[in-house]
């Protein structure tokens, strides 16, 4: 059985961070390009709430027997697969679980114009995901 502490103490900290990055997402993308301090600010709050939002999903995963994913996106696929996410929602999450593996890795370097343009869908996703899984949380 899914533990709701857990769950709930994982929501809030994505639905904080995604409230940062609401706030901190500049209007135009030449100024996150031009801050530093605001790159690190979003990338740190982005790799938090994508986290988040993988501990939800595979602490779901596991304790529902859904089945052991191979990738963090596989853990949102899974989520859609047995009805408790919808599938563009999961496919919007796993893009940005890709964002993350750049940041959390380092791979070659992070495209911060690619983050500020993404940040609306995966924010939307986000709210998404924590209503569904808050809604599921309450059914219990």
């Amino acid at each position: 059985m899914t533990d709701p502490a857990i769950i709930l103490r994982k929501l809030t900290a994505l639905r904080e961070h995604t409230a940062r990055l609401r706030r901190r997402r500049p209007s135009d993308a030449a100024r996150i390009r031009d801050d530093v301090d605001l790159q690190d600010a979003i990338a740190m709050s982005l790799l938090v709430a994508v986290q988040a939002a993988l501990d939800v999903a595979l602490h779901v995963a596991a304790d529902e027997g859904l089945g052991v994913p191979a990738t963090y996106a596989e853990g949102f696929e899974m989520l859609a697969h047995h009805g408790l996410l919808d599938r563009e929602t999961a496919r919007r999450l796993a893009g940005m679980a890709a964002l993350r593996n750049r940041i959390a890795h380092g791979y070659a370097s992070v495209d911060h114009a690619r983050i500020w343009a993404e940040l609306p869908d995966g924010l939307q996703a986000f709210d998404t995901f924590a209503a569904a899984l808050s809604a599921r949380l309450e059914g219990h």
